[in-house]
């Protein structure tokens, strides 16, 4: 595990919380302003910042992020501007920057490439929804020599033969999709999420994070009950789409950003470190 995700999580635990993990896409509503709306995130309480690499086919997500992904886009947002909006951030020690991509875009850039830069530019790791363990031999080997952790998805029709090779392949934290459908804000989250995460704490020690869904303080502490993090990313993206201004969208996102840290702090039922 990269040692900047290890820190997030050590953290969280120390505390006896969930780690708050938060996703904005890249260049969205422009480079500059992403870049003052994630350092917002961070300084307001998110302890793991999932920087969205723009797409042209985001088959899994939801409109709140397909809205946000095409302004990036109509912008001429590239990977070299991801890795760019990575490097100028400043995570505290116990914070840390991932990227989520679709594997498309990384394959593109040059796996070896990516994996190289974004650790240059103090990336911790990779979250690509799209890429299974079974094709990424090479994203392995890249991610191992790069020190930057690789996340896998798990699903409520995983089953326990699937999260025994997702988990075997991910470093970091397991991704937990607490739905089938696509990303999106709901009143309630899963009724499978607790169960999934029930499965995949059987089976492996890693942390494991729970997206899809979450919208409010309230969601975040129910997650938190049984999550080691908790995911959070078209709420985000919704209140940058609502603002009138960016300075607007960043105080929004910096204010929801601290009722979601405050959710997180509710509950205490976590896991206990590995022995």
């Amino acid at each position: 595990m990269n040692p900047r995700t290890a820190a997030v999580f050590d953290a969280a635990r120390a505390q006896q919380r969930a780690a708050l993990i938060g996703y904005l896409p890249a260049g969205f509503p422009t480079v500059d302003d992403s870049v003052e709306i994630f350092q917002t995130m961070l300084d307001s309480g998110v302890d793991l910042l999932e920087v969205g690499l723009p797409y042209s086919d985001p088959l899994m997500d939801g409109p709140a992020i397909q809205e946000s992904v095409e302004v990036a886009l109509e912008r001429g947002v590239t990977t070299a501007d991801v890795l760019s909006v990575v490097n100028r951030l400043t995570p505290a020690e116990h914070q840390a920057v991932y990227v989520m991509s679709y594997w498309n875009p990384i394959e593109r850039f040059g796996v070896q490439n990516f994996a190289d830069e974004l650790a240059a530019a103090g990336g911790s790791g990779v979250i690509t929804p799209d890429l299974t363990p079974e094709e990424a031999d090479a994203w392995i080997e890249v991610t191992e020599a790069a020190g930057i952790d690789r996340t896998f998805l798990v699903a409520p029709s995983s089953t326990d033969a699937r999260i025994d090779i997702v988990s075997g392949a991910t470093t970091g934290f397991v991704y937990a999709a607490s739905t089938m459908g696509v990303t999106g804000t709901r009143d309630t989250v899963s009724d499978a999420a607790p169960q999934l995460v029930g499965r995949v704490r059987e089976r492996t020690g890693q942390p494991i994070g729970v997206g899809l869904g979450v919208s409010s303080a309230d969601q975040a502490a129910s997650i938190a009950g049984y999550a080691d993090g908790v995911i959070v990313g078209s709420a985000f993206i919704r209140r940058v789409l609502d603002a009138e201004s960016s300075a607007e969208a960043t105080a929004e996102v910096g204010r929801f950003a601290a009722e979601l840290r405050e959710g997180v702090r509710r509950s205490t039922h976590l896991s206990e470190p590995d022995a």
